[in-house]
């Protein structure tokens, strides 16, 4: 467990968990075996198994201190839940919330909880069953959700969703608990969570996925969520992964937070990126690359 400091700002990082996932084609079906190949010095071993083909990732939560407040961006899978079609995060029994009190935070302190998306893996840990019920975790935080992914995710609604089968269940246990307790605020477009964050719009793998973007001093950061899984996707921002709901879109997102990330000097911070977990990007041409790793 690491914590850096940004301008005011410190982030902790939280494991839930880590492990081989699937292969590099499954994931991102746009990829090719050759360039995991020619990338293996920036891909082995934090990021890829190349006997397996497989891609290493890991659940975590970012914990940031900020104007005296306590927050978190998402909360990975959670415990208990039951995900017939994603059985890897069905029914996991990890010591996330013993891992979050290691990093001094217990869950009547935070104040806010950041979800990028909504996900099966991203609000796992907003609910935890109490006498055969999900209750919210964070019982005086405020929970924000992006109004087009809420919406979108939202059984209610009639919409055609590519990831329905994986993130079953996942409204009803992680997200509906949380409205019905008055604890969730629906924002559109660009919100401003303090005089060091703001989360916006970047759609694409979801409706409604979010980056927060922290300025703060000197120092730039934009936490990602799943604008990529890999650093292949640095080196080939056209490539997606297969839970893309919207492919140009997640192209056209991907390419536009890139740039930003390299033109600000700010530190890219994927959802699941093993290693480092952190990215100094900067332009290659019509691309990009990775400068360095952050010593998270």
């Amino acid at each position: 467990m690491k914590t850096i400091t940004l301008g005011d700002v410190t982030i902790t990082r939280v494991a839930e968990w880590e492990g081989l996932f699937s292969t590099g084609q499954e994931l991102i079906p746009d990829s090719d075996r050759g360039t995991w190949e020619a990338n293996r010095t920036l891909l082995v071993p934090d990021h890829w198994e190349p006997d397996g083909n497989a891609i290493r990732a890991c659940l975590q939560t970012f914990v940031l201190r900020s104007e005296g407040r306590t927050i978190l961006i998402d909360t990975g899978a959670g415990n208990h839940k039951e995900r017939p079609w994603l059985p890897v995060f069905g029914h996991l029994q990890t010591p996330f919330l013993e891992n979050l009190a290691r990093a001094g935070v217990i869950p009547r302190d935070v104040d806010v909880v950041v979800c990028t998306h909504v996900h099966v893996d991203h609000v796992g840990w907003n609910t935890y069953l109490h006498e055969r019920e999900w209750v919210p975790t964070f019982p005086n935080a405020t929970y924000l959700f992006s109004r087009p992914d809420f919406d979108f995710w939202n059984p209610l609604n009639p919409h055609q969703r590519r990831g329905q089968l994986v993130n079953q269940n996942m409204f009803e246990d992680s997200v509906a608990p949380v409205h019905r307790a008055g604890k969730a605020v629906l924002w559109d477009e660009r919100h401003r969570i303090d005089a060091n964050l703001t989360i916006e719009l970047a759609p694409g793998h979801t409706p409604g996925l979010g980056v927060i973007k922290l300025h703060s001093g000197g120092d730039r950061a934009v936490f990602v969520g799943d604008l990529l899984h890999s650093p292949v996707q640095i080196l080939e921002p056209d490539w997606n992964s297969c839970f893309c709901e919207d492919p140009e879109q997640a192209r056209r997102s991907r390419r536009q937070v890139l740039g930003w990330a390299a033109d600000n000097n700010a530190l890219l911070i994927p959802a699941h990126l093993g290693g480092h977990h952190a990215a100094e990007v900067v332009r290659d041409g019509s691309k990009f690359a990775v400068k360095g790793w952050a010593p998270f």
